[in-house]
């Protein structure tokens, strides 16, 4: 009779426990993301959506808020990659500031902008961002760029220039100190430029 009322008590816990996981995640796991993401879609849709940004020809570009990576002269480079621009890989490489290899990366990039003997080259150029897909880079990175990018398009430097000063942002407002540009976007405004 014991061992009846016993596990009668077990499997009366045993139901209860599975109905108090079932609920939490019901409500952790279904209910709650979904109230976000309709709070998201109703009072930010455009970041909502992924700040997607679309060519000329309506197909998607990238999104405005995650670096890809351009290597070609034509283009703007954006800062390097600790998480070759995956964005399913985001994250810092967790290196020392100390550590022989962040330097070696470091004389990498700097050998890439063809920089030689100590010249200066902004920090953003060689550094990789927190995430590893940062999409800006400050204007005086993109305007160290402004002479290689001109060359390779044929263009005259004063209207890269021209362009940087005009895609120059501050999405911080105040907080942030020195205004950025976006790499996909002026790469973009470059392709409409048509050369």
């Amino acid at each position: 009779m014991d061992n009846a009322i016993e596990t009668a008590g077990l499997a009366s816990q045993a139901g209860t426990c599975i109905r108090i996981a079932l609920a939490t995640m019901s409500v952790c796991c279904i209910l709650y993301p979904l109230f976000l993401l309709g709070v998201g879609h109703t009072l930010t849709p455009y970041s909502a959506e992924g700040s997607l940004v679309y060519d000329d020809q309506g197909d998607i570009a990238g999104s405005e808020l995650i670096a890809q990576g351009f290597s070609s002269p034509g283009y703007f480079w954006p800062r390097p990659s600790a998480a070759a621009y995956n964005a399913a890989a985001a994250g810092g490489s967790n290196l020392s500031p100390a550590s022989p290899e962040l330097r070696n990366r470091a004389r990498v990039q700097i050998a890439r902008f063809g920089v030689a003997g100590g010249g200066l080259i902004p920090a953003d150029l060689v550094t990789a961002s927190g995430s590893g897909l940062d999409p800006h880079i400050t204007l005086a990175a993109a305007k160290y760029q402004a002479d290689r990018v001109a060359s390779a398009r044929g263009l005259a430097v004063e209207t890269v220039t021209k362009l940087l000063e005009e895609r120059a942002r501050r999405p911080g407002g105040a907080l942030t100190p020195e205004p950025l540009i976006n790499v996909l976007l002026v790469n973009m405004e470059l392709d409409r430029l048509g050369k």
